[in-house]
């Protein structure tokens, strides 16, 4: 559906160095603060507008924002690797770390003057949720990781957790340059990863794509940048936070072994699997989901010592 921007503050930026990071809020939500994290050089429109006032009813102040090498954020410089497929296993990494993109996580924390967050990340951003976490410990509430790696596999080891027919086929396509090339990409990924037990609203997803146009979804070159950024932080293990990982039985992307992986490898984490879910979030699910951490939320609450 389409997200009228008026549901949300006006731009803002923070910095992180010579970094410039896009972000908002949801106008009227209130409560404890959730920072939103969305995937593979997507924009923060991507979030569906109707999951994000559901964590706003389950008391949440909503914000999200724009990663370096994504929607209205800074691009960075060109490196040589252009193909994300090499990128992720070239283990190269010539535009930044990954430590850089959970310190911009940080610096968009400190802009919105939050000390301490939920952090909710999707795909690519559901692993850099989890190293948010474990690079600042003192910064993060608890971690919600959706549709994603866990955070300290990598090269050969991600492939046995990655189903390649669906990114096979978007690394083939070619789209026109311009508007119409960036509409018709982000409309060949939503159908891509839609979920194959609930309806797929092609109207909607092409009105929300011609409101919200995204050049991330054909932009190799960022996705290349984003996802060859090598992590040279803590192990998974070390993850201390309330953390629950989610995953769609029908992910086209990634398989559910991924979230096991990441539940197995954090002490006391909450795994939940949705049957006919692919990888995104379909709105039949979004109660659910805002309840979900909600409820890791009341169970830090009540864990908190006296």
């Amino acid at each position: 559906m389409p997200q009228p921007q008026q549901e949300w503050t006006p731009t803002r930026y923070a910095h992180n160095g010579d970094v410039h990071l896009a972000f908002d809020r949801l106008n009227g939500s209130e409560g404890e603060p959730l920072l939103l994290v969305m995937g593979l050089a997507t924009s923060r429109f991507w979030w569906p507008a109707g999951l994000c006032r559901a964590f706003a009813d389950a008391g949440f102040a909503v914000a999200r924002y724009d990663q370096r090498d994504a929607g209205q954020s800074t691009r960075m410089p060109d490196t040589a690797t252009a193909n994300p497929f090499k990128a992720l296993f070239g283990k190269r990494g010539d535009a930044y770390t990954s430590e850089d993109m959970t310190d911009d996580a940080i610096a968009v924390m400190d802009a919105l003057g939050w000390e301490r967050a939920h952090v909710f990340g999707h795909s690519l951003g559901g692993a850099l949720a989890q190293r948010i976490a474990l690079r600042h410990p003192h910064r993060v509430l608890s971690v919600t990781s959706s549709a994603a790696l866990p955070s300290d596999v990598s090269g050969p080891g991600v492939l046995r957790h990655l189903r390649f027919g669906l990114l096979a086929k978007l690394a083939r396509a070619k789209f026109p340059e311009g508007r119409d090339g960036d509409i018709e990409a982000a409309l060949t990924v939503w159908r891509g990863v839609a979920s194959p037990g609930y309806p797929f609203d092609e109207a909607a997803a092409r009105a929300w794509v011609e409101a919200e146009v995204d050049s991330g979804p054909r932009d190799k070159k960022a996705q290349s940048r984003q996802i060859g950024a090598q992590w040279h932080g803590p192990r998974l293990k070390e993850l201390r936070h309330p953390a629950l990982v989610l995953h769609g039985e029908q992910d086209p992307i990634l398989r559910v072994s991924a979230a096991r992986a990441t539940a197995r490898a954090i002490d006391g984490a909450r795994l939940v699997t949705y049957p006919g879910v692919g990888h995104d979030l379909p709105a039949a699910l979004w109660t659910d989901i805002a309840a979900q951490v909600g409820a890791m939320t009341a169970a830090r609450a009540t864990a908190r010592p006296a």
